[in-house]
């Protein structure tokens, strides 16, 4: 039985990129481990050293991804909300459905400052797999470190878009004006 060869260093961080660029979803750490022969860890360093270089690759909770900057880019602005984590899906659902995809989600937290996670989410689908997650690994939201206030950064194809989506949050009540 033949050996997978291992990849190393910059061959690997080379195909690494190559990988996530021409993916058109996330890309999981175990898989891209698989891809290479080497250890996930291997891969979180090598993810480590391609941002260092201002690759731009982030971490979403589906894997990673690589996002160009766009010559067109669609109009975003971040939105503040407070509710329980048994309206999150509701909330998510909100936005998705009116065409607006959820990059992210941030707190300020009294010890350690801004904290920002990415989400990444533009579907039902999405939005599901990201609490499928979430309940898996019996992880928290990070709204319940700050009684259920939070911000998302929010983009969409057009400002009409982002309007709708603030009106149908606050007709929720989970928009904070």
């Amino acid at each position: 039985m033949m050996e997978k060869k291992k990849l190393r260093g910059e061959e690997r961080r080379t195909k690494l990129l190559h990988i996530l660029q021409t993916s058109t979803q996330p890309v999981t750490g175990s898989e891209l481990s698989q891809m290479t022969n080497v250890s996930r860890q291997v891969i979180v360093g090598d993810i480590t050293l391609l941002k260092a270089r201002n690759e731009p690759i982030i971490a979403t909770s589906q894997g990673y991804m690589f996002l160009p900057v766009e010559s067109t880019k669609k109009p975003e602005r971040i939105i503040a909300c407070q509710h329980d984590p048994s309206r999150t899906q509701e909330e998510l659902f909100l936005l998705v459905d009116i065409g607006v995809t959820v990059k992210d989600v941030k707190i300020e937290h009294p010890v350690y400052g801004d904290l920002t996670a990415s989400i990444m989410v533009s579907s039902r689908k999405e939005v599901q797999q990201f609490l499928s997650r979430v309940s898996a690994t019996n992880a928290s939201f990070l709204s319940e470190l700050t009684s259920g206030i939070h911000l998302h950064t929010v983009s969409a194809a057009t400002e009409n878009l982002l309007e709708e989506a603030e009106v149908a949050l606050r007709d929720a009540g989970i928009l904070v004006d």
